[in-house]
């Protein structure tokens, strides 16, 4: 439960900003809040700096790119092998490819190494001190706003972190949203996904992303850093049996029979093929007085699509620049916070909708045929298409182009045929 203290309190706070969980989200909302001359304090409940997340396909959408770019560190990962994919989507109509000279380009590189190298960059950054291996406890709060936490180290010792701002970035089962007692809906996800590293077998679009839209089932190979390839599946909760007794087995034998299947069985599994059964959809709301939350603790959709990585960039700097002014002393916090929650909505909740609806397992529905039938057919319906999947188009902008188009490349095949 939140710890009220004195009216004072967070009138002489140490911090500007305390951020729970020092993953992509809030390396990047640390180093976004440094730079900009504030004081931010970065707990990672993890003690080791080289830790990464496990259970990651590592695909950076192109929406997310110009956010890795503002931080300095793009030039870093794809000097340590980071690829430039685009999409290649296979259905039942055909293969999904935009034109490459308009393709967007997103960015692949394995957790195990771009998650030491942004917390690495947060410790390096002035203002910024990380405190690796404390838990948050507890939250505390001045009078209706919170106003940071109470932290505890591996050896037991505890500490009050104040803080003007507290952020929340860790991750899908937020402790500090739990803490906060923000209001949360969750939508049902009726996949479990399963996936490893193989060397050798790279599919034949590499360095390019592949994905198989099997309708419903779903397939995928990202090409990464280190000559690897992550292999994927996220078939429908019924096929959880053949899963849980052997993993590497069950997703060799899944990707393998897809149609125009990769070469997955002359690689080599170079790690243990991971899963998750329970990926329920949370959105919440991202804000509360004195709090924010950025990443998978504000919106954790359905990985399928491979938004995560990207909004925990685009989160981080979404609220660090709407609470500059108000960290800097010329307005309010809860004007900075009222125009991060607008800006999150908007860019975010028309995404949201269509992922958390398709989450469910189900098949195409007549409106997803049509265009994506049509998106197989004609390179300019594929790019419009490409646009909204890489998130760099909000739905609402792309849709009208999207059905009109499919209509008119629909009625020509109709009529060619």
């Amino acid at each position: 439960m939140p710890e009220n203290d004195s009216p004072n309190a967070t009138a002489t706070a140490p911090y500007d900003a305390v951020v729970v969980g020092a993953s992509l989200a809030g390396c990047a909302a640390a180093i976004q809040l440094g730079r900009a001359g504030n004081r931010v304090a970065l707990v990672e409940k993890q003690p080791d700096p080289q830790a990464f997340k496990r259970i990651c396909s590592h695909f950076i959408q192109a929406s997310g790119v110009p956010a890795i770019e503002r931080l300095g560190l793009l030039e870093a990962m794809e000097a340590a092998g980071a690829t430039r994919p685009r999409a290649h989507l296979w259905t039942q109509w055909g293969w999904i490819e935009a034109p490459p000279e308009r393709a967007a380009r997103g960015v692949n590189l394995r957790r195990e190494v771009l998650d030491p190298m942004l917390r690495s960059t947060a410790a390096e950054t002035p203002g910024v001190e990380t405190m690796l291996g404390w838990t948050a406890q507890r939250l505390l709060k001045q009078g209706e706003d919170f106003a940071g936490v109470a932290a505890r180290s591996p050896e037991g010792e505890e500490r009050e972190i104040r803080a003007r701002l507290t952020i929340g970035a860790d991750g899908r089962d937020s402790r500090v949203a739990e803490l906060s007692g923000v209001p949360t809906k969750t939508y049902p996800h009726n996949r479990i996904a399963y996936g490893g590293y193989f060397e050798g077998g790279a599919p034949p679009h590499a360095p390019d992303a592949t994905a198989w839209f099997l309708n419903p089932q779903w397939a995928a190979a990202f090409p990464t850093d280190n000559d690897l390839t992550f292999y994927a599946a996220m078939p429908t909760k019924d096929w959880l049996p053949r899963f849980k007794g052997d993993p590497a087995r069950a997703l060799v034998d899944f990707v393998a029979n897809v149609p125009e299947a990769p070469p997955i069985r002359e690689g080599r599994l170079v790690d243990t093929v991971m899963g998750k059964v329970d990926m329920t959809n949370r959105m919440r709301r991202p804000v509360a007085p004195g709090l924010a939350l950025i990443g998978d603790a504000a919106l954790a959709t359905d990985p399928l699509f491979g938004v995560g990585c990207g909004w925990a960039f685009q989160s981080a700097e979404w609220l660090s620049d709407s609470v500059r002014p108000a960290l800097q002393g010329d307005e309010p916090l809860e004007k900075g916070l009222a125009r991060y929650r607008r800006r999150h909505a908007k860019e975010l909740r028309g995404h949201a909708f269509f992922i958390h609806d398709y989450s469910t397992g189900r098949r195409f529905n007549p409106g997803e045929r049509m265009i994506w039938s049509a998106a197989a057919r004609d390179p300019e319906t594929a790019t419009i298409l490409d646009g909204m999947g890489t998130r760099q188009v909000k739905p609402e902008r792309a849709l009208p182009r999207l059905l009109s188009r499919a209509i008119a490349v629909n009625a020509r095949h109709a009529l060619a045929r």
